[in-house]
C-alpha cells in the first residue's frame, strides 16, 4: 500500500513571500517540515508539490540539492496540483502537508496513518484541537480523483480538502481525538505572518537541534506571552 505525502509550496505568499526558504534556526522553513518527516516511522515517499510559475523555480533547485522530489503543476488549481502529483506517483493514500507549517505533530501523523488505514476511510484528519499549523490530513487517491472530478467551484480548486469536506454522505470521514495535553486550538503554530515568523523562530531557537513537540511548544508559548 503506497502512501505518499505531498508538500505544497510556493514562493508567492501575500502576506510574507518567499516565507518557504526563510531561514529559522539556521535551517529554512521548508527544510524543518521536511526534517520532521525523519520521526515518521510508517514507509512513505515525500514530494514537494510546487507551481510552474518561474519565481517557483527556487523552490524546485532546493528541492534538488536536498535530494528531495519535486511536482510543478498549477499555481491557482491546487487541487489539480495535487491529483497529477498523486496519480504521477501512484500513491494510494495522500498525507497533504503545507511549506508554512513546520511544527506538525509526528507522533499524532502516526496515530491518524493507522487510525485512516484501519477504518478504511476516505478522509481522516487531526484538526480542529491542536494549535493551529501543527495538525494533518490524509485522504485515499479515489476521495481525490472524484474530487479534482466533481468539484468545480473555485474554493474546491484552491482547497485541495473542501469538496470532501462539504459532502460528508459521499465520503467516509474521520476525526483524530487528540490528547488534552496537546490541545490549544487558539495558538498559531503556523507561519503566515511576520508574528508567526517570530514566534517560530523563538521555538526553533529554543530546541536547538531538536525537534520540538506540541507540548513543549505550547508551553514555551504560555510562558513568552
Amino acid at each position: 500500500m503506497t502512501v505518499g505525502i505531498i508538500i505544497q509550496a510556493r514562493m508567492g505568499s501575500t502576506r510574507l513571500p518567499g516565507k518557504v526558504l526563510m531561514p529559522i534556526a539556521g535551517k529554512v522553513l521548508l527544510d524543518h517540515v521536511l526534517g520532521r518527516l525523519s520521526l515518521l516511522t510508517y514507509p512513505v515517499k515525500v514530494v514537494v508539490a510546487t507551481s510552474d510559475l518561474p519565481q517557483d523555480g527556487a523552490i524546485v533547485r532546493h528541492c534538488i540539492s536536498k535530494g528531495v522530489a519535486v511536482f510543478r503543476g498549477s499555481e491557482i488549481d491546487v487541487l489539480d496540483r495535487y491529483y497529477q502529483c498523486a496519480r504521477e506517483n501512484r500513491f494510494e493514500h495522500v498525507i497533504r502537508l503545507t511549506a508554512d507549517n513546520p511544527f506538525t505533530d509526528m507522533e499524532e501523523l502516526q496515530r491518524l496513518i493507522a487510525q485512516h488505514l484501519a477504518q478504511h476511510n476516505d478522509y481522516t484528519h487531526s484538526f480542529g484541537s491542536m494549535p493551529q499549523g501543527v495538525g494533518a490530513e490524509i485522504f485515499t487517491f479515489a476521495a481525490l480523483e472524484r474530487s479534482a472530478r466533481e468539484g468545480h467551484a473555485p474554493s474546491h480548486r484552491e482547497h485541495v480538502n473542501e469538496y470532501i469536506q462539504e459532502h460528508p454522505g459521499v465520503f467516509r470521514n474521520g476525526v483524530l481525538e487528540i490528547p488534552a495535553t496537546k490541545r490549544s486550538a487558539n495558538l498559531r503554530l503556523t507561519v503566515d505572518t511576520e508574528d508567526d515568523y517570530n514566534r517560530a523562530c523563538a521555538i526553533a531557537e529554543h530546541a536547538y537541534d531538536r525537534w520540538v513537540g506540541t507540548e513543549e511548544a505550547i508551553q514555551l508559548c504560555l510562558h513568552s506571552a
